[in-house]
């Protein structure tokens, strides 16, 4: 065994210093982002320690509440010290929308093991269900001059946002039960372009959703007074909602639901032989993880205060897809980093990147070809790191564990020896 190896055995072992290094390393990378003017890594640093704290030994209510001082005090308060604060939390409350987006298709793709490939559509419900009546668009079919409605009522349409993705959801769901495997994939494909299409010619006979111009002007959410306009307040809202999809997701998981969405994914005639019914498990599925989507939507449309169908294309469904299979479907944290990881490579390291190279070319240090521009290597690096992800970890950054059952749990305690009593010979021979 090598001394490295001793290490970090002796690091496992010992809590007191892990939680100086998690101290240590949080305090530099804060200190850096908080001094620098803009600093991409030292940013991305600062939001390891989240990672960090996952590997730590602690239990999981210490851990829990570490998490909870990093995101609601130390991730802004170092983020503040800059111009680039809304920069940062920009970045931060994306991070959270696509979380949450991820969470529910892994509840689809990672549970139940129902590949979904037109999950977006379900977050355009809840953008469009808010945009709509979060303008002057509602008075072209309901009539009284009754809309925009304030931004007050941002906070229940968190809900009814959630319900109507919901409802799609089983929509979706009622008739592809009979299909499986590949054949799922190209019918929920269908489902997402479907109501994409819809949503971009909605503008008549009766103009529902204002076609491909889009809805602009949507109001931003208030409290008691306050207006919601920057990225570092929306952020709030955001890690509010994602706790609470966090904890629920934690809990189905490891509930008689998220068992038998286990035993379908694994097999669906073996489930229903042990009585497991097929249809509404399915259902549930897709009506629970649309759901998710449906309430980031209407962050969503409350946030850009503009929406059109450009922003619900396939490509997003696909990177949400990507995100649950690079970090390790049906693993939570595995999911969770995946998200962020996409999400941030895609808005910060490969953007600043591009704009890097692009500078170097303009001043004329390197020559980069056409055919090899910045822009156009930004995909190419993207899809190499997804390639080497999913060789050198097939089963995603943080692959899905089985929850570990007590010995005594599973027997009735360490002294009890439960035997099953022999069938006679005879008695199998004769039933009777």
């Amino acid at each position: 065994m090598s001394k490295l190896d001793n290490m970090r055995i002796t690091l496992r072992e010992n809590k007191l210093a892990q939680i100086v290094l998690l101290v240590l390393f949080t305090l530099v990378t804060a200190a850096a982002v908080y001094l620098m003017e803009r600093s991409v890594t030292a940013f991305l640093l600062l939001l390891a320690s989240l990672l960090l704290l996952y590997y730590t030994s602690f239990t999981n209510g210490i851990k829990w509440i570490i998490a909870l001082v990093l995101l609601l005090v130390v991730i802004p308060f170092a983020s503040s010290g800059g111009t680039s604060y809304d920069s940062y939390m920009e970045v931060a409350t994306q991070c959270g929308i696509y979380v949450a987006m991820a969470l529910g298709l892994n509840i689809v793709v990672g549970f139940a093991g129902l590949l979904d490939m037109g999950f977006v559509a379900f977050f355009a419900v809840g953008a469009y269900t808010y945009g709509i009546f979060a303008t002057d668009q509602a008075n072209n079919f309901i009539s009284g001059d009754l809309f925009p409605l304030s931004g007050g009522t941002f906070w229940i349409f968190i809900l009814i946002g959630g319900f109507m993705a919901g409802i799609f959801g089983i929509l979706l769901g009622l008739p592809v039960l009979r299909v499986k495997g590949d054949y799922l994939a190209i019918v929920t494909l269908g489902f997402g372009e479907i109501i994409r299409i819809i949503f971009n010619n909605l503008e008549k006979p009766v103009n529902i959703t204002n076609g491909a111009m889009g809805l602009s002007s949507i109001q931003p959410p208030d409290l008691f007074g306050f207006d919601f306009t920057f990225p570092h307040q929306y952020y709030f809202i955001v890690i509010a909602i994602l706790l609470v999809v966090i904890f629920a997701v934690r809990r189905l998981e490891h509930s008689r639901l998220g068992r038998s969405w286990k035993a379908v994914r694994e097999n669906e005639i073996a489930a229903q032989s042990m009585g497991i019914p097929l249809i509404r498990t399915k259902l549930i599925a897709f009506a629970i993880g649309a759901s998710f989507s449906g309430m980031m939507g209407v962050v969503f449309a409350a946030k850009q205060t503009f929406i059109d169908p450009t922003s619900f294309t396939l490509i997003e469904s696909t990177t949400i897809l990507v995100m649950v299979v690079l970090g390790g479907m049906g693993s939570v944290p595995g999911v969770i980093l995946g998200a962020s990881l996409v999400t941030i490579l895609n808005l910060q390291v490969l953007t600043e990147l591009t704009n890097w190279l692009n500078q170097l070319s303009m001043q004329g240090i390197i020559e980069v070809p056409n055919a090899l521009s910045p822009s156009k290597m930004q995909r190419f690096i993207f899809g190499m790191i997804l390639i080497l992800v999913a060789i050198f970890r097939p089963n995603g950054l943080i692959a899905a564990k089985n929850r570990k059952i007590p010995k005594e749990v599973v027997t009735g305690g360490p002294h009890q020896h439960h035997k099953v009593p022999a069938t006679p010979i005879s008695a199998k021979a004769n039933p009777e």
